[in-house]
């Protein structure tokens, strides 16, 4: 299973601004798409997701609901996003239907670890630097920190790289062997950016398999 290289993670100061920022994004040519709502009720969420399957079925998008891991599978999406708190990978694989997918939050190489016992399609690593996105921020990975997490785990588990990344930063995070990037504020500010960012990540494709596991 292919891993697409960016991830947006929607963002809106509203349910609706999600959407729309969902619909701009796939407009743009985002291949994943990650909604991520907080504090809003079961019902709401369900809505919610019902329309952003509806928006990126037709652009043919994947879609991954973040926690929800019973409307993941109610409304059909690529799969589903399970933060540190949340349910058991092993556990949510059991309900899930058995071509989704399940990726799960990391902040250091235990929890990198402990994800890959799981069997998670894939990991997301941070924070890359600070955001606001999240409430109760990590500690900083940096560079060093993707660099020292990628040399020791040699894993064939794809590690998605996340934490107020932007185009810029791009190209010294490849370096560190990661697999791609999970992107809200930049995209967000600027939707023409997804364009610059598959340019980017897609560069170093034909490096990125040349990976050797010891």
């Amino acid at each position: 299973m292919i891993i697409p290289k960016l991830h947006y993670i929607s963002q809106g100061s509203t349910p609706e601004e999600h959407l729309e920022n969902i619909q701009k994004a796939c407009s743009s040519g985002a291949e994943l798409v990650q909604l991520r709502l907080k504090d809003v009720s079961e019902t709401t969420c369900l809505k919610l997701a019902e329309a952003a399957r509806a928006i990126t079925s037709h652009f043919q998008t994947r879609l991954i609901i973040n926690d929800h891991y019973k409307i993941a599978k109610t409304v059909k999406a690529d799969g589903v996003h399970l933060g540190k708190t949340d349910a058991c990978p092993t556990l949510v694989r059991n309900h899930l239907y058995t071509w989704q997918i399940i990726g799960g939050t990391a902040n250091t190489m235990q929890d990198c670890e402990l994800l890959i016992s799981k069997e998670v399609d894939y990991i997301s690593l941070g924070p890359f630097r600070f955001t606001t996105t999240k409430d109760h921020l990590q500690p900083i990975l940096g560079l060093d920190g993707y660099t020292t997490i990628m040399e020791t785990l040699k894993t064939k588990t794809p590690i998605i790289a996340v934490g107020g990344i932007t185009t810029e930063d791009v190209k010294d995070l490849l370096e560190t062997r990661i697999s791609g990037v999970a992107v809200s504020g930049a995209i967000t500010r600027d939707f023409n950016s997804i364009r610059l960012f598959n340019e980017l990540l897609n560069a170093s494709s034909t490096q990125e398999q040349r990976h050797t596991f010891k």
